[in-house]
């Protein structure tokens, strides 16, 4: 079909738009290009949805039927949102396009063609929960013994590895050893694992999250009629968010898009989901696998001003040559101040800036929502949610709960207060039931033992733990794990008995709470960030009372869980979850190497993610700019020296200007 450009037309009852005058040169030319291969790259704050919703609207209003039309998305609220806007303009009613998500337009698509591949159309679809409950069945039946082993991967851990190798279509032993090593030892074992588990679906007839993805290729690849079908009845499809595809979610689209007639729009410098599964290569050959792909910049933005714009277009020209697009945002906005770098000698002192700029800010008419605080790592908010809560200042996590508040840190704080205080039986219940098969009575049961003997025989209430009388109660798939336990204990008594607050933090971590982490989560070495951070701040006490004691003042300060998100408060986030967001002033903390680009992250070689996630950051901000480096880190114990990261020393130094703090914290 050939376009052309008559706004008068209306087919369809589509009323005209005057597509030119909505829309700037770059919007305009990408919404009314020939039908064919298209790879819009929207830069941060361009008008990507603008431009998707006006293509839908073109389309339409150019005789293309809403039924030919397929739009895929990364959340169903992007699509409801896109196809609101286009019911606005145009008058189409949502209903009557397929639009959705990648996993939503799978499972319509199984329902009707499943059957092709043995699926039957009854099936039904397990959630998280259950889907965790069948891996586990499955595992059990092929080892009664590996979930005995703590260091081995839980259910949950084990699916997010499972499900990693499946849509990425990585060998399972290559997704472990780049995103899960701390589970090598089982590389062997988690196919066969996957096997069963795939069979025990099938049985059942229900499918998880990812079948709905995997058997849709799948429909696509073994059924060429269906694959023509959709190619017939899909004549124009187009994608949001591109470049956080994975390799399954690429391969549906250029099957169905076979026609070619694929718009594919998003930024390969936003892309920053790798841990999840997003393939930025798939963006990048896009042109390689649709021939003729008319490629479009839309480079204006209309957040930033001219100098953090400057300072984000810096960060581009940084990337290798031949391994991005090129491209340069350019500003609507007036010139402005440049963005600020301000060195603080640690975290507490950053923290103290941040609070004195943020009420300089507030007086000169900013909200408090306005303003947001982004970090790289959960565990480098800790020093600005303390000085926060301190001064009664008001903030939102975005990306999450409070650090004290996390499962993992409040596990941690429940073991040294009941190493401090045996006699705290709720400690006690927090940390006894992650035991296996210990649960609220077993664990209460368990210390009346211990408490018995440690009476009558005159002992220690720790050292009764590892005694004949209380090992006899202890559930039989514990009882090889508890030796460990109670020694592990003793250890933290003895070290809080001996030593400082932050000695008995580090053994508690390395010893059986660690190994516990190891198999509890997937996202363990993170968490084992946050937990080594507490030894940096249980430095700051000299004895585990005062410690325990403003932890729980903090706790107590803070636990109003009930925030609204319209209030006026601050945002705290990691830079990941901020990408979609914008604020009048951004502070971005931590940037010294080893924190920003994380040091995990240097030793895998993965800094071209860390350098997206750098741009993604900065480009949050519309007014103002603070890139903070504090000097000194004390997060792991002994204060280090650190150097500003890489992301700014590879930066013009006139694309921002030091700010010089005094001690008085003014400038």
């Amino acid at each position: 079909m050939d376009f052309v450009l008559d706004p008068s037309s209306a087919p369809h009852g589509v009323p005209p738009i005057d597509f030119r005058a909505q829309l700037n040169d770059e919007q305009f030319h990408a919404v009314t290009a020939e039908p064919g291969p298209l790879l819009v790259l929207a830069g941060a704050g361009s008008g990507k949805t603008r431009t998707l919703t006006y293509r839908v609207a073109y389309l339409l209003s150019q005789g293309v039927r809403p039924s030919e039309i397929l739009l895929l998305t990364f959340t169903n609220k992007a699509a409801k949102e896109m196809l609101h806007r286009v019911q606005e303009l145009t008058g189409v009613e949502p209903g009557r396009f397929w639009g959705g998500t990648f996993h939503s337009i799978g499972h319509r698509s199984l329902r009707t063609h499943g059957d092709t591949i043995g699926l039957p159309r009854t099936f039904t679809i397990l959630d998280a929960d259950e889907a965790e409950g069948v891996l586990r069945e499955a595992v059990e039946g092929a080892d009664k013994g590996f979930f005995k082993d703590k260091t081995h991967p839980r259910p949950g851990p084990l699916h997010e590895m499972i499900s990693m190798a499946r849509n990425t279509q990585l060998p399972t032993a290559e997704v472990i050893t780049r995103f899960f090593p701390q589970h090598e030892g089982v590389i062997d074992r988690v196919p066969a694992f996957a096997k069963k588990y795939a069979e025990k679906k099938r049985e059942a007839n229900v499918v998880d999250y990812d079948d709905l993805l995997e058997f849709w290729l799948e429909l696509l690849k073994k059924s060429p009629e269906t694959a023509e079908y959709f190619a017939h009845r899909f004549r124009h499809v187009l994608v949001d968010e591109y470049q956080d595809t994975n390799t399954l979610q690429s391969q549906i689209v250029d099957l169905i898009g076979s026609h070619h007639r694929v718009m594919a729009v998003g930024d390969d410098a936003q892309c920053i989901y790798t841990w999840r599964g997003a393939n930025v290569e798939n963006i990048l050959t896009f042109p390689d696998r649709h021939p003729g792909t008319q490629l479009h910049r839309i480079e204006t933005n209309y957040r930033s001003t001219p100098q953090i714009l400057a300072l984000a277009n810096g960060v581009l020209l940084a990337q290798p040559k031949g391994r991005a697009f090129e491209k340069e945002l350019r500003p609507a906005r007036a010139n402005s101040e440049k963005p600020y770098f301000v060195q603080a000698m640690d975290g507490r002192e950053q923290a103290q800036f941040i609070v004195q700029r943020i009420r300089g800010l507030v007086d000169e008419g900013c909200s408090l929502s306005d303003i947001g605080i982004l970090y790289r790592a959960h565990f480098q908010a800790l020093d600005i949610q303390l000085e926060l809560s301190r001064l009664q200042i008001p903030y939102q996590i975005t990306s999450g709960v409070r650090f004290f508040e996390q499962a993992h840190i409040r596990d941690l704080v429940a073991l040294l207060r009941f190493v401090y205080n045996p006699t705290d039986t709720a400690a006690w219940q927090r940390i006894a039931v992650l035991l296996p098969k210990v649960g609220e009575k077993n664990a209460q049961k368990l210390h009346a033992a211990a408490l018995d003997h440690a009476r009558l025989m005159q002992q220690n209430f720790i050292d009764a733990l590892d005694t004949d009388d209380v090992k006899s109660k202890v559930p039989k798939d514990a009882k090889e794990e508890w030796p460990k336990f109670a020694a592990s204990l003793r250890q933290v008594a003895d070290m809080m008995r001996t030593m400082k607050p932050h000695n008995a933090v580090e053994i508690a971590i390395d010893g059986w709470y660690g190994d516990y982490l190891k198999g509890a989560y997937a996202n363990y070495v993170s968490r084992l960030d946050d937990l080594k951070s507490m030894i940096g701040f249980a430095g700051r006490y000299e004895d585990m009372q005062e410690l325990l004691a403003q932890i729980m003042l903090l706790n107590s300060e803070t636990s109003d869980r009930s925030a609204d998100p319209d209030a006026d408060a601050l945002r705290l986030t990691t830079v990941h979850q901020a990408k979609g967001l914008e604020y009048a002033a951004v502070f971005l903390i931590g940037l010294a190497d080893g924190s920003f680009p994380l040091r995990r992250a240097i030793e895998a070689g993965d800094v071209e993610e860390e350098r997206r996630l750098f741009y993604v950051a900065v480009t949050r901000a519309r007014d103002e700019l603070y890139l903070c480096f504090p000097k000194v880190n004390t997060k792991g114990g002994p204060a280090m020296l650190q150097t500003p990261s890489r992301f700014l020393s590879e930066l013009p130094s006139d694309l921002y200007q030091p700010l010089r703090m005094k001690r008085s914290y003014g400038w």
